[in-house]
C-alpha cells in the first residue's frame, strides 16, 4: 500500500475518540435530563401529599352542595381556561360519568352568549389557581345573577375569586415544577386529583352502584364488562325445553333442533326440574346402550342443575360455568320458570370477561 493509499484508508476509518466522547456527552445528557425528571415528579408529588392534610369544610359543602343538584334537576357547571380549563374538562367528564349531571363551560364563550347555559341552582366550579384569571373573574357577577353556587377551586382564599365565591375548595402548592416556577405543573395536577377527589365523594355520598356505572357506559370495555345476563341469553322459542315425561327421541330432537347440546326438563307448573346435556347422553348410552330410547326425559336428567336471574352480570355466569365446568345456564325467574339460557359461547364477544 503506498502512502496514498494509507492516508485515504485512515481517513475512511471511524475515530473512535470522537464516538467516546459522544457517547459520553450523551450519558451526561441523559443523567441530567433524568434528575430533572425525578425532581418535576417528585414536587408534584409532594403538591398531592399535601391536598390531604389541606382538606377542610370547604370540600365537605362543595360535596353537598353539588349532591343537591340531583334533587332539583339541576348541573355542575365546570370552567376555567388555559391549562386550568383542560382540568376542568375532565373534571367535568369524570363527574358526568359517575351518575352527576355535569359540563364543562368556556368562560370566553359564556361571556358572549353562552351564560344561558347555566340555571339558577346549578353550582359552577371555577377553576384559577391564582383566583385572578381575567375571563374566570368576569364570569363572577353573571354566576351571581343567574342563581347559581359559585364554587371557587384555588390556590388562594384571598383572591377575587376566592373571596367572591360562596364555596372554596382550596388547593395550596409550595411551587410549581417549572424550573422556573412559572408554568402551570403541580397545580394542575393538584387540581386534577382535588377533581377526581370531588367526584369520587360525591359518588360515595350518592350511593353510585355498578349498576349505575353500567347504565352510563353502555360502549366499549367497560359497557361490555357490566352486561347482564338477560342482554345475552336465548329467549322464547329459542330455548330448549321438553316435559318430564318427554321420550328420548324428542329429547334427542329437542337438543339437536336448538343446536345448545342441552335442554332443559321442566314439571307440569313449568317450572325447572332438570337438565339433559350431551354429557348425559354419552354416559347413558356408555351404561345401558340402545335401551335408553324407552327412557323419559325424568329417567335421563340431571336434577337441580346451576341455574342464574337474567339481573346477574355476564361476567358473574362466565365465573359460574368456570368453576362447574358447565357450557350453560338456564335463566329463572322468581317462580322457578326458565326465562332464557346463556351459553357459554355467547360470553365469548363480551371483550373485557
Amino acid at each position: 500500500m503506498n502512502a496514498t493509499s494509507a492516508a485515504s484508508a485512515r481517513a475512511g476509518r471511524p475515530r473512535l475518540t470522537s464516538f467516546s466522547a459522544a457517547d459520553a456527552k450523551i450519558r451526561q445528557m441523559t443523567t441530567s435530563a433524568r434528575r430533572e425528571a425525578r425532581r418535576v415528579i417528585e414536587t408534584e408529588a409532594e403538591a398531592v401529599r399535601g391536598l390531604s392534610a389541606g382538606l377542610d369544610e370547604g370540600f365537605d359543602r362543595a360535596v353537598e352542595a353539588m349532591k343537591a343538584t340531583a334533587a332539583t334537576s339541576c348541573r355542575v357547571v365546570v370552567t376555567g381556561i388555559g391549562k386550568s380549563g383542560i382540568v376542568g374538562q375532565k373534571i367535568a367528564a369524570t363527574l358526568a360519568s359517575t351518575g352527576t349531571a355535569s359540563f364543562f363551560l368556556h368562560p370566553s364563550e359564556a361571556i358572549h352568549g353562552d351564560l344561558g347555559m347555566i340555571l339558577e341552582g346549578d353550582v359552577v366550579l371555577a377553576l384559577s389557581h391564582s383566583g385572578e384569571t381575567e375571563e374566570v373573574v368576569a364570569l363572577i357577577p353573571h354566576v351571581k345573577r343567574r342563581g347559581a353556587t359559585l364554587v371557587a377551586m384555588t390556590g388562594r382564599r384571598d383572591s377575587t375569586l376566592g373571596k367572591a365565591a360562596d364555596i372554596v375548595v382550596c388547593v395550596v402548592i409550595r411551587a410549581e415544577a417549572c424550573p422556573l416556577n412559572l408554568a402551570p405543573t403541580a397545580s394542575t395536577t393538584a387540581q386534577l386529583v382535588l377533581g377526581d377527589a370531588l367526584a369520587m365523594a360525591l359518588s360515595v355520598e350518592k350511593g353510585f352502584q355498578p349498576e349505575d356505572f353500567a347504565a352510563l357506559h353502555p360502549g366499549g370495555k367497560l359497557g361490555k364488562r357490566f352486561l347482564k345476563v338477560a342482554d345475552l341469553m336465548h329467549t322464547g322459542d329459542a330455548i330448549p325445553l321438553v316435559p318430564e315425561g318427554a321420550a328420548m327421541k324428542d329429547v334427542v330432537y329437542e337438543m339437536s333442533h336448538k343446536r345448545l347440546g342441552i335442554t332443559g326438563v321442566t314439571d307440569p307448573a313449568g317450572k325447572l326440574v332438570g337438565v339433559v346435556s350431551d354429557g348425559d347422553l354419552r354416559r347413558l348410552l356408555e351404561r345401558d346402550g340402545p335401551k335408553i330410547m324407552g327412557d323419559t326425559a325424568a329417567d335421563a336428567m340431571s336434577r337441580n342443575p346451576k341455574t342464574i336471574v337474567g339481573s346477574a352480570f355476564a361476567t358473574e355466569a362466565l365465573r359460574l360455568m368456570e368453576e362447574r365446568k358447565i357450557t350453560s345456564l338456564f335463566v329463572l325467574d322468581g317462580a322457578g320458570a326458565p326465562t332464557g339460557i346463556l351459553h357459554l359461547h355467547d360470553l365469548w364477544g363480551v371483550e373485557s370477561i
